[in-house]
């Protein structure tokens, strides 16, 4: 009987583990038009606190392979977020401009917006919920 108990605890306690593992869902992200192999894409997921304002929630970067980059977030919890893209070609960990304020770099966003101007939090939000999600981000 003791034997029987101290299994069945055991099997309680492994699967309260192995349910705290993953608290969030998985968010895989893929850029499939990088203009060329240089520097790296980097990416930020952003709540609407940190949206513009440099780090967020999570950030990721990747080498280019070929015209092809994808990373993935785990364990992100449900919310709105938005995705920041940068093809950083210098790897100087910032966006470059022209003079007249042009990007000099290639970026996208969540829900693929572009604008003219800066971008804003309400045009690229996504909502996660319980399920992993899977994004394609154009440049």
């Amino acid at each position: 009987m003791r034997s029987l108990i101290l299994s069945l605890l055991l099997v309680l306690t492994s699967l309260t583990v192995n349910s705290q593992e993953k608290e969030g869902v998985t968010i895989t992200v893929t850029v499939e038009n990088v203009q060329n192999n240089n520097g790296i894409v980097a990416f930020a997921l952003h709540t609407e606190e940190t949206f513009m304002k440099g780090n967020g929630v999570a950030n990721a970067s990747s080498k280019i392979e070929g015209d092809k980059v994808q990373v993935t977030f785990n364990n992100v919890s449900p919310g709105d977020y938005a995705l920041m893209v940068l093809h950083d070609e210098n790897e100087n960990n910032r966006m470059d401009y022209h003079d007249n304020g042009m990007p000099k770099e290639t970026y996208g966003m969540s829900n693929n917006v572009m604008s003219f101007g800066p971008p804003q939090y309400e045009d690229a939000k996504f909502l996660v919920s319980n399920k992993d999600l899977e994004l394609s981000i154009r440049f």
